[in-house]
């Protein structure tokens, strides 16, 4: 399939089929959105054709009569009639198409055969189709409009890119964007994503000159490797802002902690972060993200240093407090920086970082510049208040340098058409300008999780597929020895066939020992009654395997005491092999403090992960507990979701619990599932 948008975002020509003269139909206000179209536009309606009012009878008759090349058809007729009027424009020689209605798969059967019959003429003849169940888009600086939605051709255009599942949301983030001083290079919403789906988008905008940043808005994700791929391409040359949908969405309990846990919500969040974007919490901070991104981008950096000046100090306080909380390092000036900085302030003025001026005055242009020229840091984040008599915000950007100095973040507040104007001229001087603190947090917090990101996928290392795991059905002991082979840690156990040989493994390991049942097919032994600790004695012994009553168990030593763990490698639906670590037990289950990666994962990136984890403080000695080693552990995951990634028949690996102790980690308990287990289970 021809995979060029051209046709369908910057055509010669547009025709749009249904056009009517009822003020009130789709037709007519699809038709009146593109009358400011520069090129040439078309209107076709097969009952009521007047080709001296521009309304013809068909797609071919009009081009026959105006000769224009007419790219692109804007179908706004029934769902039932869509399939052949696709064909006639196909015909005719259109290569794109919009269809806003609905009426498809989402109504039932007569939909679908609707749906199936467009999807027959879109691989037929190749012709890209955007829609159904969509509002359109709009290109402002082509006065390209093909959206019903009042005021969308008031768009200003701009660098920013809004990609989103919904048109109406599309159109929402389109405005919100414009409200905050921002211009839009395309606004698109995908809808039902028949053919054209966001990863075609997204390659789409990779090669468009005119876009400096993407916000991309996820419902469901048709085709995940094909997205990842599309993403990791753009986001290395353009920054992208995602916001995810489904958060409440938990889909079907699984069989595993893995697989409870990873639900497409959470799945999705973390693939899309790994494939490069900024994974933002809700529209509000996408468009505080993209105020930023579309015009700064710190170069790649692990942890990049944070400088604030702040020229009324309880704001100043504010996002401080707000970046602190977001792991953001705000560094100590070095000692030059703040012998300069003592210069051109008060002595009772915070100057180590934040630099807090007081009331601003006239030096506050070399205050900036003093603070930026700080080898620690690597953004300026300000905030003042509008205050022409004491500082001229603007002026003073520009006379610090910004942002050819260093990229830097401008908060302004005052009332709203002071900033609006401030705004405007520091936007055209490049320097991202937003209206409170929180807003300039969340635009620091996304050029620093930007430039860690693009560090992370700097370092050079590839992963690597793995060990496969080992024909036949794997019980927790033939686990184990897979795991062993992996380099990981596990107890000394024994498995056992008969009450005289556990008897015989209790000697030889000296208690306490854990006694559990040995059946591949039981996953949850606990729920199951199926394990016995702290056994030290041969009575102790005897009743643990009255208890269980199997005919093979396991007899393995404890473990000493530490912080458990849970390591798991699964198939996910959309996405593929993904790794997933977090607390252990049912603990991971109760917070869902998770971290997730795409598998095979590197053994630098998967040493990441804990530190994502809300529970982190415990694994850094908490009250004297043990220390996690982020290299052993990083070792640990990438070789496990290695040998998920190269055994095909696998569908999850899971160790859990994988306890942290003062010499180390250690295998608790393990599963592996074949896909054949998991459909007879």
């Amino acid at each position: 399939m021809n995979g060029d948008l051209t046709p369908l975002f910057n055509p010669s020509g547009v025709a749009v089929i249904g056009a009517s003269q009822q003020g009130g139909k789709l037709g007519a206000a699809m038709a009146r959105s593109l009358a400011g179209f520069p090129g040439t536009r078309v209107l076709v309606n097969s009952r009521n054709p007047d080709p001296a009012a521009g309304v013809f009878a068909s797609v071919a008759d009009a081009r026959a009569q105006t000769g224009a090349d007419l790219d692109l058809a804007v179908l706004c007729i029934p769902a039932s009639a869509c399939a052949s009027a696709l064909a006639e424009a196909a015909a005719a020689g259109c290569r794109a198409a919009l269809i806003c209605a609905g009426g498809f798969s989402e109504i039932g059967a007569a939909g679908e055969e609707a749906e199936r019959a467009l999807r027959q003429v879109v691989e037929e003849t190749g012709i890209r189709l955007l829609g159904p169940n969509t509002s359109g888009f709009f290109v402002p600086r082509q006065g390209l409009t093909a959206s019903f939605v009042p005021g969308a051709a008031l768009v200003p255009p701009g660098g920013i890119a809004v990609v989103a599942a919904s048109g109406g949301v599309n159109h929402a983030l389109s405005f919100d964007l414009a409200n905050a001083g921002n211009g839009i290079s395309l606004g698109v919403g995908i809808g039902a994503g028949l053919d054209v789906t966001a990863a075609d988008v997204l390659d789409h905008l990779a090669g468009d000159p005119e876009t400096t940043g993407v916000a991309l808005h996820l419902e469901t994700v048709p085709d995940g490797p094909r997205l990842v791929e599309a993403l990791r391409r753009l986001s290395a040359e353009k920054p992208v802002a995602a916001l995810v949908v489904g958060r409440t969405d938990v889909g079907d309990f699984a069989r595993s902690h893995t697989g409870a846990l990873a639900t497409s919500w959470r799945t999705t969040r973390a693939v899309v972060r790994d494939a490069g974007a900024v994974v933002v919490e809700d529209e509000r901070e996408l468009v505080d993200a993209l105020t930023a991104l579309s015009r700064v981008r710190l170069r790649p950096a692990a942890d990049p240093g944070l400088g604030i000046v702040t020229a009324q100090a309880g704001p100043g306080l504010l996002l401080a407090d707000r970046v602190g909380a977001d792991g953001v390092r705000v560094p100590e000036l070095a000692p030059d920086t703040q012998a300069g900085l003592g210069d051109l302030l008060p002595p009772l003025t915070f100057q180590r970082n934040p630099v807090d001026t007081g009331r601003p005055s006239e030096t506050f242009p070399t205050l900036l510049e003093t603070v930026a020229g700080d080898p620690e840091v690597d953004l300026l984040a300000v905030y003042a208040l509008t205050e022409p008599d004491s500082v001229d915000l603007v002026a003073a950007a520009q006379e610090a340098g910004l942002p050819a100095a260093i990229p830097a973040i401008i908060a302004i507040g005052g009332l709203d058409e002071e900033v609006r104007e401030a705004r405007a001229l520091l936007h055209k001087l490049g320097v991202p300008t937003v209206t409170s603190p929180s807003a300039a947090a969340n635009a620091v917090r996304a050029l620093v999780a930007d430039a860690r990101s693009r560090a992370e996928r700097q370092g050079g290392a590839k992963p690597v597929v793995g060990i496969p795991v080992p024909s036949g059905p794997l019980d927790e002991h033939a686990a184990k020895t897979f795991l062993e082979t992996l380099g990981v840690r596990t107890p000394q156990r024994r498995a056992c066939g008969s009450r005289q040989e556990a008897h015989r493994a209790l000697a030889e390991l000296g208690g306490p020992v854990a006694v559990k049942v040995l059946d591949h097919r039981i996953l949850h032994k606990t729920e199951a009654g199926g394990v016995s600790l702290g056994v030290r004695t041969p009575a102790e012994l005897d009743t643990a395997l009255e208890s269980i009553g199997a005919d093979r168990v396991l007899v393995e030593s404890m473990a000493p005491a530490g912080i458990d763990l849970m390591v798991g490698a699964t198939r996910d639906p959309v996405f593929g092999p993904v790794v997933l670590v977090g607390l252990g037990g049912t603990a991971a289950e109760a917070l869902a403090d998770v971290a997730i990666r795409l598998a095979p994962v590197t053994a630098a990136n998967a040493a990441a992960m804990p530190g994502e984890l809300a529970a982190r403080a415990l694994l850094n000695g908490w009250r004297g507990g043990p220390v996690l080693d982020r290299r052993e552990f990083g070792e640990l995951v990438s070789a496990l979701s290695g040998a998920l990634a190269a055994s095909p028949g696998i569908s999850e690996i899971e160790i859990n619990p994988l306890r942290l102790t003062p010499d180390g980690l250690v295998a608790l308990d393990a599963v592996v599932v074949r896909h054949e287990e998991e459909d007879h289970a």
